[in-house]
């Protein structure tokens, strides 16, 4: 097992796959085609094209929390094949992934684009930076509406993708508008069309008749 594998499948989940039958097929996975543990240029394609992203932690105590983080599209950004970081945007000021950072670094990103259907899972640690102009300015893109507090940079240990199986495809505003303006420009040139010829018989029909 590798390290990554170790961490997607510790013992108690490869105990787990073993009793359901599984275990074979994810050894066979880890021999042929590793976990990878680091930034791939397939991954790094994936977050340019991603504006919402899920961050899991969880406290001193083991309760697990999720939020929601966005942005534009490319929000998060790779600092170098081992690190992604984004900007941390002013919220409801709840700091409840702050307050468990600060006792438990462990973390987890859930990428999910649902126009493609695709998600990715990614494991690792998680720290809060405050105080960091330059890095900020690193990760906020000019002209977004959020006004950015800090930034969280995520260390990754292993990353997964799944398959698409039950995600229903939805489309944001910008990709309907971009799908659908070829047909909006052609329902308005024949709505112009379908007006010149009703125009055109309006004046033929009011015109005296010949002779």
């Amino acid at each position: 097992m590798t390290a990554a594998a170790d961490i997607i499948f510790p013992p108690r989940v490869r105990e787990e796959q073993r009793r359901r039958g599984s275990r074979e097929t994810y050894e066979a996975r880890e021999h042929k085609r590793p976990w990878p543990d680091e930034v791939r240029p397939d991954l790094e394609a994936f977050l340019a094209t991603l504006d919402t992203a899920f961050l899991g932690t969880v406290s001193r105590e083991g309760r697990p929390y999720i939020q929601h983080r966005g942005g534009p599209k490319g929000f998060i950004k790779v600092i170098d094949r081992k690190t992604l970081a984004f900007a941390d945007f002013a919220g409801n000021r709840q700091y409840i992934t702050l307050a468990n950072l600060a006792e438990n670094d462990n973390a987890y990103l859930f990428l999910l684009d649902f126009a493609t259907r695709q998600r990715v899972k990614v494991w690792g640690r998680a720290r809060v930076v405050e105080n960091d102009p330059e890095l900020l300015a690193r990760l906020v893109d000019t002209g977004y509406r959020g006004r950015p507090e800090r930034a969280i940079v995520f260390t990754i240990e292993a990353w997964d993708t799944n398959c698409q199986s039950h995600i229903t495809a939805r489309y944001s505003e910008a990709e309907v508008r971009q799908a659908t303006a070829a047909l909006i420009e052609r329902i308005a040139a024949l709505e112009a069309e379908i007006a010149a010829l009703k125009a055109q018989a309006a004046q033929c029909s009011s015109a005296p008749p010949a002779g």
